[in-house]
């Protein structure tokens, strides 16, 4: 296994439709890494894959293709396919349970109710990988959960997403160079403070 490649997974569901809805948090923040480092995904079995190079480290950067539910076959494939341990994935999800404007990292734990998660979960056989969780909060009625993660966020909240991606992606860097404790110590916060500002 190599010590200086990781993969590094945004989930989401692909198609027009679904861009820049609540459950493509994990594809947005990974749209925004690319564009800072002027790379482009390239389409491949199971998904969307660019690599970014920093201090001796590559970051392998998929979206995949198999829709949420499905994520599993995709980091699944890329494991083998990269010859990348599983202390090497962090995935980046949406969570309903997080307010707006929040972003938590574990190096591993349950899947909280995500399909996504679960589905890695069981077709790699193990919670034990890092995931960081991107607030999108739970405005919604009861049964109105499908409804509400396939929302679109608004304007002013993709604005919050590009700020969020912009400590997420210095905190994973982190945690391939020094470890999860540092990243988690960098990047677990309380909700953006501009929400409690008066207008």
């Amino acid at each position: 296994m190599s010590e200086k490649d990781f993969l590094v997974v945004g989930l989401g569901n692909i198609g027009a439709e679904y861009a820049q809805t609540r459950h493509n948090a994990g594809f947005i923040v990974l749209d925004a890494w690319a564009q800072a480092s002027n790379t482009v995904f390239t389409p491949r079995r199971y998904g969307d894959l660019c690599s970014v190079s920093f201090k001796g480290r590559e970051f392998h950067l998929l979206k995949p293709s198999t829709y949420m539910n499905l994520s599993g076959n995709a980091v699944r494939y890329y494991l083998g396919e990269l010859n990348i341990d599983e202390s090497h994935l962090i995935v980046i999800c949406d969570d309903l349970n997080l307010p707006f404007g929040s972003v938590r990292m574990r190096p591993a734990g349950s899947n909280g109710g995500h399909n996504g998660l679960r589905n890695i979960e069981e077709l790699i056989g193990t919670q034990s990988y890092a995931r960081i969780r991107v607030g999108v909060g739970h405005d919604f009625e009861k049964g109105e959960q499908v409804s509400f993660v396939l929302g679109k966020f608004t304007d002013e909240e993709l604005k919050t997403l590009a700020e969020l991606s912009e400590r997420i992606i210095p905190a994973v860097k982190t945690w391939a160079l020094v470890g999860a404790q540092k990243a988690m110590t960098q990047l677990n916060s309380k909700p953006a403070a501009k929400e409690a500002q008066a207008d």
